[in-house]
């Protein structure tokens, strides 16, 4: 049983939108990621999913609206709600999810990370 310093482990890693395993909690990962630029619209059908800010700024657009979090907020998109993160500038953000949870959901692309690293 180790404690686990967040700001040091963002400082393993500079690329952006490929989440790392930080623990596992009662079958759910916690991750982190960097975000800069745009994600990829994308839905979880069964599975919310928690964005907490770290650092930075994360933008969510959803299809009827949009979502700024500034540090130390988070914002739970729940199942099935289509979503696109992004962030003008680079943000350090936690994650909750389960662990089957693939980073873009319905949405196959070159952002898809289907073997996440654990730091």
């Amino acid at each position: 049983m180790n404690k686990v310093n967040v700001k040091e482990k963002f400082r393993l890693f500079d690329q952006s939108w490929t989440p790392k395993i930080l623990g596992e909690l009662n079958r759910n990962y916690i991750k982190i990621f960097k975000a800069k630029g745009d994600f990829v619209w994308h839905q979880h059908k069964n599975e919310d999913e928690f964005f907490f800010v770290i650092s930075g700024q994360l933008k969510i657009k959803l299809r009827d609206q949009e979502i700024t979090l500034n540090e130390g907020e988070f914002f739970i998109v729940p199942k099935g709600v289509e979503h696109l993160p992004y962030a003008d500038e680079e943000a350090h953000v936690l994650l909750f999810e389960p662990k089957q949870v693939l980073n873009t959901g319905d949405a196959i692309s070159e952002k898809t990370v289907e073997k996440l690293e654990w730091l």
